[in-house]
């Protein structure tokens, strides 16, 4: 199984504590109870499947796993310069937790904000008041934009991590990010690709592999 490189120190200290708590508690049954399930929990949030990335063109793959949450008309989104769909996905504890870019893009600005830990299933307050990390697409082409991905944390999450930066171009699929511990990540595809939304509320996706919205216009033109 691929581990995600991120969470090498949690994954060092827990095995160094399961070990350590093994030989003190070796004689006694009642350790392994709690012990087992926690590290084997810990090691698999860190999982980072390689996924197969659909090859159709225009459209837009989840940019992480989890449950869609909510499916939102946006009557003016600022990034986009226009109307949007914002499609919002839940992340609990035993999701993967990697983020992956939706499209074929160029990062033309990242703006992060310090906020709140509302819980992630808190669709408006944690949108709006949790602590976030927001990478806006273009075309490198024509530098218009073509999708806004938002990193959130949650309850329990307390740290966002983006490898990206502005200016660096991804391919569909692509990794870029990580959130740590239970989170929810957005993407809002502005109107005039005249995305149609091909998932619902309360339906699992994972991030690379499922196809989220299929545009009827040409996100390369």
């Amino acid at each position: 199984m691929r581990f995600n490189g991120h969470g090498k120190w949690e994954m060092l200290i827990g095995a160094v504590v399961f070990v350590a708590g093994s030989v003190l508690f070796y004689a006694h049954w009642w350790w392994w109870v709690p012990a087992t399930p926690v590290i084997a929990w810990l090691f698999a949030f860190f999982r980072d499947p390689n996924r197969p990335i659909p090859a159709e063109p225009n459209v837009m793959v989840s940019p992480a796993d989890g449950t869609v949450s909510d499916i939102t008309d946006i009557d003016h989104d600022d990034r986009l310069n226009g109307p949007a769909v914002r499609i919002g996905i839940f992340l609990s504890v035993f999701n993967v937790h990697v983020n992956r870019s939706p499209c074929d893009g160029k990062i033309s600005a990242i703006e992060y904000k310090e906020g709140k830990f509302l819980n992630a299933m808190n669709h408006s307050g944690a949108s709006n008041d949790n602590e976030s990390n927001t990478l806006t697409v273009v075309n490198p082409a024509t530098q218009k934009p073509v999708a806004v991905v938002k990193q959130i944390v949650g309850l329990i999450a307390r740290r966002i991590i983006c490898d990206a930066g502005v200016g660096d171009t991804l391919q569909r699929g692509q990794r870029f990010g990580l959130i740590k511990f239970g989170s929810r990540t957005e993407l809002t595809i502005p109107k005039w690709l005249e995305p149609k939304v091909t998932v619902r509320i309360g339906q699992k996706v994972a991030g690379a592999k499922d196809v989220i919205a299929r545009l009827g216009k040409d996100l390369s033109a």
